[in-house]
């Protein structure tokens, strides 16, 4: 076998390795936690905020800033698991390969 069919046949097997891998990360999804359960924020995929779930006892006029911080908080928790998340599954599919210090993936 020539060099450039072995060259197709990887480029070929990263392509597949690359469109399993983009349909796992379409479906993840992380969960960001703060005040101790008070404020949950579900980020999937590429950041976008699925749900947002705030416990009845902040909802009071007097303590908006409060939840304002709380949110935040969780948003930047969720982002940051969902951050680790992708890594790994790009790890997964990038095992084995010999791709040069500081490639980044299209997604």
């Amino acid at each position: 076998m020539s060099k450039l069919e072995e060259l197709m046949k990887q480029a070929q097997a990263m392509q597949e390795k690359l469109a399993g891998a983009q349909a796992r990360v379409e479906t993840l999804e992380a969960d960001g936690v703060s005040g101790g359960g008070l404020v949950v924020v579900t980020l999937h995929n590429k950041g976008a905020m699925k749900r947002l779930v705030i416990d009845k006892s902040l909802l009071k006029p007097d303590e908006a800033e409060i939840l304002e911080d709380l949110i935040i908080a969780a948003h930047a928790a969720a982002k940051a698991k969902l951050d680790q998340l992708m890594g790994e599954e790009m790890q997964k599919m990038t095992a084995g390969l010999a791709l040069p210090p500081g490639f980044k993936m299209p997604f």
